[in-house]
């Protein structure tokens, strides 16, 4: 089988990923293209895929009851975003976690 290109959907289980690949083909009734798409399950040895990579699949004998598929490379690594922690805040500027209860302003008149 030729490889396949496709988006790491689902990384959750261990040394396993699921991509979702589409492909367009020619509706010879309604003369359009239309996208579809396949789920595979593919094996991922280091657990370097991570959900939104775009990665090439080659096929592989049965390395279980769904998974056919091995990750031959990462072709393009998905932008993840790290949100800044609370303690990589500047010295002068005050926490919202650090502030008491009873010395918040009060919106009662």
């Amino acid at each position: 089988m030729k490889p396949v290109v496709g988006i790491v959907v689902s990384n959750k289980m261990q040394k396993s990923v699921v991509v979702a690949v589409d492909r367009l083909f020619h509706h010879k009734l309604y003369n359009r293209y239309v996208k579809r798409t396949s789920k595979f399950m593919a094996h991922d040895e280091k657990n370097q895929c991570n959900i939104g990579d775009r990665v090439r699949l080659d096929s592989s004998r049965p390395l279980s009851k769904r998974k056919h598929w091995v990750v031959a490379e990462i072709l393009r690594k998905a932008r993840i975003y790290v949100r800044p922690s609370l303690a990589a805040q500047t010295p002068g500027e005050p926490a919202a976690a650090s502030t008491p209860l009873g010395s918040l302003p009060s919106s009662r008149g």
